[in-house]
């Protein structure tokens, strides 16, 4: 009976958590805070998901298992949403309007500015708007004349209608 509330109370708060990511993905207006929802509950919601087969398992010969597949959860996790918000940074999907301290700026300035940047990349056409890197025309704002993004328009796709680098309003 006790065994049984415990395991309804883990699955019942491991659903809350998952609950809680999906509604943050939906509610959250940028890249930077929905990441931020998609992995800190789900993480935790894994873990009572787990914890909850253990109890009702009620054995031990399944609990390294359970712990290997949390540990490969946290260490997947931070991983991929540090991949997708750097990704994410560097081809302006997100509000500028929303950060507190932007400690990439300057970095992401100078790394643009550094020699050899503008190679060409394998596989991509000089000059190709899509690639999407800092200093190209997609994000800083200039007209290439092939009708993709510039001069300071909504980039497409950009989630929350995100802007290129070139349009006012840019807080620092």
């Amino acid at each position: 009976m006790v065994q049984d509330v415990v395991v309804s109370v883990l699955l019942i708060g491991g659903a809350l958590m998952s609950l809680a990511a999906g509604v943050g993905l939906v509610r959250f207006p940028d890249l930077l805070s929905r990441m931020h929802a998609a992995t800190k509950p789900q993480v935790l919601g894994l873990l009572l998901f787990l914890l909850a087969l253990a109890v009702e398992n009620g054995s031990w010969l399944l609990v390294p298992i359970l712990v290997l597949c949390w540990v490969f959860q946290l260490l997947t996790s931070p991983v991929s949403a540090h991949m997708v918000g750097r990704a994410g940074y560097r081809t302006r999907h997100l509000r500028r309007d929303l950060l507190t301290l932007d400690e990439l700026d300057d970095v992401v300035t100078r790394a643009a500015a550094a020699p050899g940047h503008e190679q060409e990349r394998p596989g991509s056409p000089a000059g190709d708007a899509e690639a999407g890197a800092p200093g190209d025309a997609a994000t800083t704002g200039e007209d290439t004349g092939t009708g993709g993004p510039g001069a300071g328009s909504p980039r497409r796709g950009a989630p929350g209608g995100a802007t290129t680098r070139g349009e006012s309003g840019r807080s620092s």
